[in-house]
């Protein structure tokens, strides 16, 4: 009777602290056989200079290898970028000399926007553009007739 009455009172509790006491244990185990893991390594690490000599000429092969193929890999991209740097400059040089001799530069034009805006229909068509209301500017506000706006008043709103 004492018993469930213990139970009863403080079952919650003691079924915590027993998760606890177990999630506690379990690190501790795993911590102490991480530990004689460790000294068993160093035991065997002492014991075998020559595996350790072997491991280290593995890894230094293996990245040694690693960079070969890096460096090889930087080397093709460099002669890509050559190739189309070499490409774009042909491409310019030839449309330089289709327009010094009078030739189409529709591929020049289609590569450089820009310089289509200094053609003379470019400026023509820009002058012949009228104003649809003289003396209006929205950014001043001058000239805009009887409407305009103001802003409304500060503070919170009134109504409800």
């Amino acid at each position: 009777a004492q018993v469930l009455h213990i139970l009863s009172e403080y079952g919650w509790y003691i079924l915590f602290s027993s998760i606890a006491i177990y999630f506690v244990l379990q690190r501790i185990n795993g911590m102490l056989q991480s530990r004689s893991h460790k000294r068993t390594q160093a035991s065997e690490a002492q014991l075998e200079p020559s595996l350790i000599l072997r491991r280290q000429e593995a890894m230094d092969a293996a990245r040694h290898r690693m960079q070969q193929e890096l460096d090889e890999q930087a080397a093709k991209y460099r002669e890509k970028q050559k190739e189309i740097e070499e490409e774009k400059r042909r491409e310019k040089i030839e449309a330089w000399e289709n327009m010094q001799e009078g030739k189409s530069t529709r591929k020049w034009t289609s590569l450089h926007p820009e310089s289509e805006s200094n053609t003379p229909n470019a400026a023509k068509a820009k002058s012949d553009k009228k104003n649809l209301r003289s003396g209006y500017n929205p950014l001043t506000g001058d000239g805009g007739g009887s409407c305009s706006w103001r802003p409304g008043r500060r503070g919170p709103s009134t109504g409800g």
